[in-house]
């Protein structure tokens, strides 16, 4: 199973692009408002160390337990879609299927007569223009 993973790619599927935030689209110094030249560098390097040693920190203590509740998660709906919603679902797929039939017989054994009536009534008008 950790063949199928690939270490280099972790978002083939760019689900978190929007997360991505890096130094530049985060602080921007304008014209005329720059700071001193080795601040504006070391704060380039103490952004990115603290970014990436926190996430690795916090990753590592809480990531593999939140990877087991998301996995635990996913297994809970899978189980309530396998084993409740899809039958509830063919369940009243059945009995509308027998409330259509109902109506189907309803409308043609009494509305039908009816309808066919009023047609054969209507179809002896003819109008003429003057």
């Amino acid at each position: 199973m950790a063949d199928d993973i690939d270490l280099g790619s972790r978002d083939p599927h760019v689900l978190n692009n929007h997360v991505k935030a890096t130094f530049h689209e985060v602080l921007g110094e304008p014209e005329g408002a720059h700071s001193i030249d080795c601040v504006w560098s070391n704060s380039y390097k103490c952004f990115e160390c603290g970014k990436n040693c926190c996430y690795k920190f916090i990753t590592a203590l809480c990531g593999i337990f939140i990877a087991l509740y998301w996995g635990c998660e996913f297994a809970m709906i899978s189980f309530e879609q396998i084993w409740c919603a899809g039958p509830s679902l063919r369940v009243c797929a059945i009995y509308t299927g027998l409330f259509q039939k109902v109506c189907g017989n309803f409308c043609n054994c009494c509305l039908g007569p009816i309808c066919e009536t009023c047609g054969l009534l209507f179809s002896r008008i003819t109008v003429y223009n003057k």
